[in-house]
């Protein structure tokens, strides 16, 4: 039988209340398992449904304590965003472990949804997630990918990332880029992806117009979409000269096709290389050996870029 029962009729009026000057104002104990000790029900089936259980101190509102699992536990069945604990405050959410982990977050959820074991949104004020370490060799934040499937960390931004102080990587670096090349200075509006550019007297880059120049700078990378794997000294009114690689470049090959193996050099056409038939001018003028055909006509060529 029910060792006490209270009711009450108005908004403000408690069903049972319990007062102490020294001591607590209500207890609760049960013996029974998985039953707990007090339980808050709030039956309201509308949006605005009160707590099933609220707490109000200028200290801590509510406290959990266990001997051997959590503290405090949240659940929800929300199919709508609700979460099983949520926090607001100057800090929403806090955890120290003394033993282990200060706050872990679990998610079982479709892989394709996009959830994650623990979410941070900075909004407009501050980072998504930070995290802080002091003790030697540990990282301020961690990933890892236990079934070596994926990355153990993924950025995506502009940039993606940025760091502040050394790089190790004690792996393989994978760039998906074709070329490695150096941002110089643009001189002209002509100055696309795949030109033959050459250096000017203030040392900015612009197209070739005659065979055999040796003041060839090389090709533009970004021929057909190909992007640099790496580019060096970004800066305003800057294009990237690929100094190493493969590169997609604009040929002409009126007067002489372009066949794998051949050596390019600068032409007489606004941008574009040509095969050397003149080993004697190409000192210096060199852009690089062709990887692909190119029968007659004008366009585009592979090239592995050999400065030369």
């Amino acid at each position: 039988m029910t060792s006490i029962q209270g009711k009450g009729d108005q908004p403000e009026e408690p069903g049972v209340v319990g007062e102490a000057q020294i001591g607590d104002g209500v207890r609760g104990v049960s013996h029974a398992e998985y039953k707990g000790g007090v339980v808050g029900v709030n039956d309201n089936d509308t949006p605005r449904a009160g707590p099933g259980v609220y707490g109000q101190s200028p200290g801590t509102g509510v406290v959990g304590e266990s001997t051997t699992w959590h503290g405090v536990f949240g659940h929800t069945t929300s199919t709508s965003g609700g979460h099983g604990v949520s926090g607001d405050g100057d800090v929403g959410v806090s955890g120290v472990g003394r033993k282990w982990i200060g706050v872990y977050g679990e998610t079982n959820a479709d892989p394709n949804v996009g959830a994650s074991g623990i979410w941070g949104d900075g909004k407009d004020s501050g980072d998504g997630v930070k995290g802080h370490a002091k003790a030697p060799g540990k990282a301020g934040v961690a990933g890892f990918q236990l079934g070596n499937a994926g990355p153990g960390i993924f950025g995506q931004g502009a940039p993606a990332g940025h760091f502040q102080g050394d790089v190790v990587v004690t792996g393989d670096l994978v760039l998906p880029g074709a070329d490695y090349a150096e941002e110089l200075t643009v001189a002209s509006d002509e100055v696309t992806p795949g030109t033959v550019v050459v250096l000017d007297e203030a040392g900015q880059i612009r197209p070739c117009t005659k065979e055999y120049d040796a003041r060839v700078a090389g090709v533009v990378s970004g021929g057909r979409g190909v992007k640099s794997s790496l580019v060096l000294d970004r800066h305003d009114n800057g294009a990237p000269v690929a100094l190493m690689g493969k590169v997609w470049a604009l040929a002409d090959a009126s007067t002489h096709p372009v066949r794998a193996g051949d050596m390019l050099t600068t032409s007489g056409r606004l941008g574009h290389a040509q095969v050397v038939t003149d080993p004697s001018r190409a000192f210096g003028a060199i852009i690089g050996k062709a990887l692909t055909d190119l029968s007659s006509g004008r366009g585009l060529v592979r090239v592995l870029v050999t400065a030369g």
